[in-house]
Formats: structure tokens, sequence, C-alpha cells
């Protein structure tokens, strides 16, 4: 099975939008630098950032994500984002009315249920976990190998949490990777596992 990795960007006091789900300036290093990031030609990085965020990107197979960013994002249209093959979306609803059921997005209840179907979809390949509520959710739950996130220089003060509402202790190791980009700091980290 694939590795199970939260992921996503943050402010440096560990917002990943403001109360009102707004990202601010949070993705504006993805239009720092000079080289294109993907196909479209609009994402544009450091060279750094293009060789750490590639990388990354291209082993992702499927991503988790819960309904609050489902319905913001429209369901992406119905094709999952930074060409991953599958979204996950944590839901006790069933899909939107109206919604196309070959579209490669799976509706589970629960983040347990939520992991197993992504891992079964993705194989050998990453499954991507959203931060916030549902990444909160899956650490608490002992189901994540490692935490990635892109540390941008803003401060929130208040907003939607990286762990989401999580309220206990979760050591990590590491970091085991630290790359500075124009605007960001790309940190990975392992997370700690309870001795049996």
């Amino acid at each position: 099975m694939g590795t199970v990795v939260i992921y996503g960007s943050m402010s440096v006091d560990g917002f990943i939008a403001d109360e009102n789900d707004q990202p601010g300036p949070l993705f504006d290093w993805l239009l720092t630098g000079d080289v294109p990031l993907d196909d479209s030609g609009v994402l544009k990085v450091s060279q750094a950032s293009y060789d750490h965020t590639r990388a990354y990107w291209d082993s992702i197979g499927v991503t988790i994500a819960g309904r609050h960013v489902f319905d913001l994002t429209d369901g992406w249209d119905g094709t999952p984002p930074s060409g991953i093959d599958h979204v996950v979306v944590v839901t006790h609803r069933p899909a939107p009315d109206g919604w196309d059921p070959s579209a490669p997005f799976h509706f589970v209840d629960g983040i347990e249920a939520a992991v197993a179907r992504a891992q079964e979809l993705a194989g050998d390949r990453v499954v991507e976990v959203a931060a916030g509520e549902v990444g909160g959710q899956a650490l608490a739950a002992g189901l994540v190998d490692e935490v990635r996130m892109d540390v941008v220089p803003v401060v929130f003060g208040s907003g939607k949490r990286y762990f989401g509402s999580v309220n206990a202790q979760h050591l990590l190791e590491g970091p085991d990777e630290v790359v500075q980009g124009s605007g960001v700091l790309h940190l990975r980290y392992r997370v700690r596992r309870p001795p049996l």
C-alpha cells in the first residue's frame, strides 16, 4: 500500500484558510517563479519548489478531501485536481443531485473507510489527505505516515487550522526534508508510531 500523507499550504501560525475559508496569499508561491509547474503555464515556481513539488504531485494516486472542500470547489467540475486519478470525499451525504456517476469521485462515510477505499484505488501510489478537519481526523485515527506542508510567510491570527480540531499530542520525526523555495518553505515529517 502507498504512503498516506497529509498535505497543504499553511501560514506560519498554522492556518490553511481564514475564518471565511479564503486562502489569502497561501498559494502565491505557485506564481512567484519562472519554472512551469504544470502544463497550464499558469503555475510557475522556483526551481527548488518545482523539484520538490512536481516529484510529490507525480507520486499521488488519490486525494482524500472533506465534503466542505468538495462543495467549496464545486467538485472541481468532476475532474480531480492536479492530474490525480481519483478523489475520495469524506461525507455523510450522498453525491450531489445530477452528479456524473462516471466521474472518478467516491463518496465515503467516515475517515477509516475513506483511507481504506483510497488505498485500494491508489495501489502503491501516495494517498494524499487534505489538511484541515479530514487530515486531523486521519492523524488522530493513526492512519497517517507523513505530514507535508508548504509554509508561507504570513500570519493569519485565526482561521481554519492545518490539523483541524485535533486536540491531542502527536509526535513527528525529522524533518526529513526542508526545501526553501521562493515565498515558501517545504517541509516533510514522518509520523512517529507508538511502540507496540
